[in-house]
């Protein structure tokens, strides 16, 4: 065995898989053997995090310009940032744990092959090569429109659809709130361009994400989600009390503390590449858990593949390109390197050695 792996223990731990748990164990040591045989793919680090901290808190409710400033400097420094009055009801999120909750005990093969929210279910990482790939969760990644689409299967969890359909709107308007205020930030002047910022993107171009990380006993070793920055302007997240959020800054990894009353608002590659690199799409991550579960819901704010992403004013680092090519030249990135490369893609003038 590699010398990587000599921390690793000789036994495993026991993992008693229920029929409603996807293979995860299985993947990992598919990719642990792997591993020892190609003889050096390490599992992921255990990165040393700086410390637990709170992010910037913005009261929606309170003066606008103020609150636009804080965003627009949290967004700069952080690329994240929490918001409370915000107007999402506790009683609301408590019920979409519980909805959650509920979907995610049915049994693996029901999620995966029974068609249920428009056959959206997700886990692990189907394309990973590697231990440093494996993402320790499974999802639900739902178009808005199809929440309420009659075609939606939601099998025999009558009240899921109203309460995602709920949420979903309650997070859009957050999101709006947000993109609007920052992009005038920006831009200078409340107008009509602001107030429909960002264009193109409707319930046909929107999702919806509920998350299910599960406590994972090789969780020195495992993410719960891989580190990456999101493809979209912008992403609205709740959170339960369990934490396991990680962001990037300054070079080291700060543990996200969770904050009962608040919404996590973060900044998506397109945001940043409109702002001119003034806004910050940011790494992030989730680190597994060994004793706990761990629930969130995610709302990604999203064009239409043929919407330019445009600029908030030239002179721009980046060429003209739509949100289409953006994700196409990911997946293709992905596909051939096992990494997403993202917006030094579509720098005008990239650094020498760098994407072409």
């Amino acid at each position: 065995t590699p010398a990587i792996y000599s921390t690793l223990p000789r036994a495993m731990p026991a993992f008693a898989e229920s029929a409603a748990e996807p293979p995860l164990a299985e993947s990992y040591l598919a990719l642990l053997r792997r591993g020892e045989r190609d003889d050096g793919i390490a599992p992921p680090p255990c990165s040393a995090v700086l410390d637990e901290r709170e992010l910037p808190v913005i009261d929606l409710t309170g003066e606008r310009a103020a609150c636009a400033d804080a965003m627009a400097r949290a967004a700069a420094e952080w690329g994240f940032f929490q918001v409370t009055g915000h107007g999402v009801s506790p009683a609301l999120l408590e019920e979409m744990r519980r909805e959650q909750a509920r979907l995610f005990r049915l049994p693996f093969e029901t999620k995966a092959n029974g068609g249920l929210l428009n056959g959206s279910y997700r886990w692990g990482t189907p394309t990973a090569a590697s231990l440093r790939h494996l993402s320790w969760s499974e999802a639900f990644h739902v178009q808005l429109a199809s929440i309420s689409g009659k075609d939606c299967d939601y099998g025999e969890l009558s009240s899921l659809r109203g309460v995602m359909q709920e949420v979903a709107d309650a997070m859009s308007r957050v999101a709006r709130t947000v993109a609007v205020a920052l992009a005038e930030r920006l831009i200078g002047r409340h107008d009509d361009e602001a107030a429909s910022f960002p264009a193109g993107c409707d319930e046909t171009t929107c999702f919806l994400r509920l998350n299910r990380y599960p406590a994972c006993p090789f969780a020195a070793d495992t993410f719960g989600l891989v580190p990456h920055t999101d493809s979209d302007f912008l992403t609205v997240l709740c959170q339960d009390q369990v934490g396991g959020l990680q962001l990037m800054k300054g070079n080291r990894w700060v543990a996200v503390k969770p904050r009962p009353d608040a919404l996590i608002v973060n900044i998506g590659d397109l945001f940043q590449a409109w702002s001119n690199n003034r806004y910050k799409s940011v790494e992030h991550k989730v680190v597994a858990n060994a004793k706990a579960e761990r629930f969130s819901v995610a709302y990604f704010l999203c064009p239409s593949y043929d919407s330019p992403v445009g600029t908030c004013g030239e002179p721009s680092p980046y060429r003209a390109f739509t949100f289409g090519e953006y994700r196409n030249k990911v997946q293709d990135d992905v596909k051939r390197t096992g990494k997403k490369i993202g917006l030094p893609n579509f720098l005008k003038h990239p650094p020498i050695g760098g994407p072409e």
